[in-house]
């Protein structure tokens, strides 16, 4: 009997973490049509917020049409220095010019995910990656808002919200999707297994939950 040839009787077990992961919603149609259009999302906020930088420069002094009282002020927060943190010299740039740039990167992914275009595995890893300083600086941004700057920027809030949906889908579509990490490795079994059951769900609804208690515990009396 040559090598090639199969042993009668004999199987080769696969293991569980091996498995793919089954079911609509584990697919690159769902996961990365969220993604599309949370990043889409934040791209059109990207873009109003860009809009009204540059209404404040031909207009100096000028309120924003989002501003509702004291704390619900669109321009006090665009008038803050975390509002522009890149500089060039003299020379400063609004973050919104950057959130149109990122986000524009981010639909384009989604679209890729979408067209079932394969990538390599280093491509995905540094997209789940950016994801997550996308993620980091839109939470930096917040936590300056709230405690430091004391307002409340409504588009940024959608910003806010748009980018975390984004990097939900994004990770699901990494694991269930792209297959990282590795199904052989613990944190690949792990992660296929919480998403297999169900459990990013959970805490994706807690995690949105939190942000918005967040947000009620700090500013209710005046949002009310």
């Amino acid at each position: 009997m040559s090598q090639s040839e199969p042993t009668i009787g004999t199987t080769t077990a696969q293991p569980a973490s091996g498995t793919p992961l089954r079911g609509w919603r584990h697919g690159s149609t769902w996961t990365y049509l969220v993604m599309l259009i949370a990043s889409a999302v934040a791209l059109i906020v990207s873009f109003v917020l860009s809009a009204e930088t540059l209404q404040m420069a031909r207009h100096p002094g000028e309120k924003l049409g989002c501003d509702v009282n004291g704390v619900v002020s669109c321009t006090t927060v665009a008038q803050s220095w975390q509002a522009e943190i890149i500089h060039f010299g003299n020379m400063s740039f609004p973050n919104a010019f950057f959130g149109i740039a990122a986000e524009s990167v981010f639909v384009t992914i989604a679209v890729i995910g979408l067209a079932r275009v394969a990538v390599p595995r280093w491509f995905a890893l540094c997209t789940w990656l950016g994801g997550l300083a996308a993620l980091a600086y839109a939470y930096w941004l917040f936590t300056q808002s709230m405690y430091v700057i004391h307002a409340l920027c409504p588009w940024c809030l959608a910003l806010m919200f748009s980018t975390t949906i984004q990097f939900m889908a994004l990770s699901h579509a990494t694991v269930s999707v792209q297959g990282l990490p590795g199904a052989d490795s613990k944190a690949g079994a792990g992660l296929r297994k919480y998403y297999r059951l169900s459990f990013d769900l959970m805490v994706d609804v807690l995690w949105i939950v939190v942000l918005v208690a967040m947000i009620l515990l700090q500013y209710g009396a005046v949002l009310f």
